[in-house]
């Protein structure tokens, strides 16, 4: 028997419900539930506990709020499985804005009606400084911490479903992507060769390596004899200003990248002005070395690194083109040369090709045009004979 039934007053029953030991401690629990009705319906209530505890779909009750969830998911499954960037925005959005507005709630009360009206709140008033509402892209934000870490509730057995599923999200318009044309590639780094950032610079144009990719970087993954880089791990700063490097997420992000001959160069020149550098500090340049770091060593600041770009990409006349621009230069170039989508997948670490051909298809507009008049090339002998045998 694991369960009974006691009458507390008239049309008022307890159900005590046995479901198991804490795996921890080894003690016993219980759920007690309140039945109002006959002692038929309380029967059936404890029937119904019974079924969902033999077949496996018994969700225990939280016992706590959302903000308890929230603090136990970041700790127990953000932190420890993603990203450091992810985690950190993650982070920023459940302690300054989820846990404050909605920490309170039980996480059995978190309702699609109630997400969805903290999400129109948010966009009328949600900025910190009480200067009006957070942007549609910053509050799909939210909701997209707000479904991850539900679904983790639902996987977790705290809920039967994700109330994120039945709400809307505020739309927005997606930031247009700004690159590169092949002049205003060559002219932006000519107008930079003086800087200490050129040859880093000069490598994620002609890689498409993401900042974190390019700034962990050793020399013992540079072979300036066949040109090509090996990328196989990332750089990322955290809150506390540490430094971590990281291991691919994907098979694809690990990949090995033929350089252009005028980037071997590049490197190669960067290399013996390290190696001079090095060897007049007393900390000669080997294989462990970061390509780019500070004289001692040491890892370059990666939102430093970004802030140099925007200064020199404004002097040099191309104010809104962003680092991670670079990257897409690469690929649009590359593409519109008529390069293979597989080969720009491939360098860019993407983990597959449809992800290449969603994010840059729109800057080869004749694509499609192209594809039939090849097919009506490779069928127009097909056609003249058959023209032929009609006669």
């Amino acid at each position: 028997m694991r369960g009974t039934i006691t009458q507390r007053s008239k049309g008022s029953w307890t159900i005590v419900l046995d479901v198991g030991r804490d795996p921890a401690t080894g003690k016993r629990q219980q759920q007690w539930l309140t039945v109002r009705g006959t002692k038929r319906e309380a029967e059936k209530k404890l029937a119904e506990l019974q079924h969902q505890l033999n077949t496996g779909d018994y969700l225990k009750p939280s016992g706590g709020n959302l903000g308890d969830f929230l603090e136990r998911w970041l700790r127990d499954y953000a932190w420890p499985n993603l990203s450091p960037e992810t985690a950190q925005v993650y982070d920023l959005i459940c302690r300054v804005h989820l846990i404050p507005a909605l920490g309170t709630l039980e996480l059995s009360k978190v309702t699609p009606e109630v997400l969805q009206g903290y999400y129109a709140k948010a966009l009328k008033e949600g900025r910190r400084d009480g200067k009006g509402g957070l942007s549609p892209r910053t509050v799909r934000h939210h909701h997209t911490t707000l479904h991850t870490a539900l679904g983790h509730a639902v996987k977790w057995r705290l809920l039967g479903r994700n109330p994120a599923d039945a709400v809307d999200a505020p739309r927005f318009q997606k930031r247009e992507m700004r690159v590169f044309d092949q002049r205003g590639m060559a002219a932006f780094l000519d107008s930079i060769k003086a800087n200490e950032h050129y040859a880093l610079f000069y490598l994620a144009l002609y890689t498409g390596a993401r900042r974190s990719e390019v700034l962990a970087l050793r020399w013992g993954d540079v072979d300036l004899n066949l040109g090509s880089i090996s990328i196989n791990r990332s750089l990322h700063q955290l809150g506390d200003k540490s430094f971590v490097f990281l291991a691919p997420k994907t098979a694809k992000s690990r990949r090995l990248v033929a350089l252009p001959p005028s980037a071997t160069i590049v490197l190669r020149k960067h290399w013996e002005a390290q190696t001079a550098q090095g060897l007049l500090l007393g900390v000669p340049a080997a294989a462990d070395t970061l390509v780019f770091c500070h004289p001692d060593g040491g890892p370059l600041l990666p939102h430093t690194v970004t802030n140099v770009w925007k200064r020199l990409v404004k002097q040099a006349g191309f104010e809104g083109i962003r680092l991670h621009d670079a990257r897409h230069t690469h690929a649009t170039l590359m593409l519109s040369q008529g390069v293979h989508p597989k080969i720009v997948q491939e360098r860019l670490g993407h983990a597959n090709i449809s992800m290449t051909l969603d994010t840059y298809s729109h800057v080869l507009p004749g694509l499609q045009e192209a594809a039939a008049l090849r097919f009506d090339q490779a069928s127009s002998p097909a056609l003249e004979t058959a023209k032929v045998s009609s006669r």
